[in-house]
């Protein structure tokens, strides 16, 4: 309640505006091309996560955007505040047949520190925390095994418990056309991976 009476209220239009054409597939950003399915991922800077899987074979579309909290619509600078309850999010289109939503979770978790609870690295705040967030109740199976298997080998590293969210998907809002891929736009930009090394074979 007292988070709810914080939060911020948003709007009711979109703040991507259109067309916004993506600047390495060439399609609309908002679009989900056929046959693909979605995984929305956040994993700290979305700049850079989304790269990460725009240069992944098998994934078809990306996407930034804010999810996991309230305020629909929200801006860059309102999820910035920590009252919109938002992570940045990237919303990751792929062939099921080319990628298994299981090896984009490995990627996910081999490359940012999903035991740092509200940051990554010197990001810190709500916006930057680790989450998967579920389509359905296959995803959400495959997320908790995943994280299960990963548990046990950050805790074999050394690290603490993982603190990454798994929790079916609400509302993903598009992000500002200048953020969506913004490293092919800008690709000198600076939005570092938390990658820690630790990494695990599927059982």
């Amino acid at each position: 309640m007292q988070f709810s009476q914080r939060t911020l209220s948003g709007r009711s239009t979109p703040v991507l505006q259109q067309p916004c054409w993506h600047e390495v597939f060439g399609h609309r950003v908002d679009e989900t091309p056929a046959g693909s399915s979605v995984a929305l991922l956040a994993l700290g800077c979305f700049w850079g996560a989304e790269k990460l899987f725009w240069n992944t074979p098998g994934v078809t579309s990306t996407a930034v955007g804010y999810a996991g909290g309230i305020t629909p619509n929200p801006t860059y600078e309102e999820t910035c505040t920590g009252r919109t309850g938002h992570a940045e999010t990237v919303r990751v289109c792929f062939d099921p047949a080319a990628v298994s939503f299981d090896a984009l979770l490995r990627l996910f978790y081999e490359n940012h520190d999903p035991t740092q609870g509200m940051r990554q690295g010197n990001d810190r705040g709500t916006q930057y925390r680790s989450a998967i967030f579920t389509a359905d109740a296959a995803q959400l199976e495959v997320a908790h095994r995943v994280t299960a298997e990963y548990q046990r080998a950050f805790t074999a590293a050394g690290y603490p418990p993982l603190t990454t969210e798994v929790t079916p998907a609400g509302p993903f809002y598009f992000a500002e056309n200048y953020h969506q891929q913004y490293l092919a736009k800008n690709p000198h930009g600076y939005c570092p991976i938390h990658a820690t090394g630790v990494t695990c074979t599927p059982s």
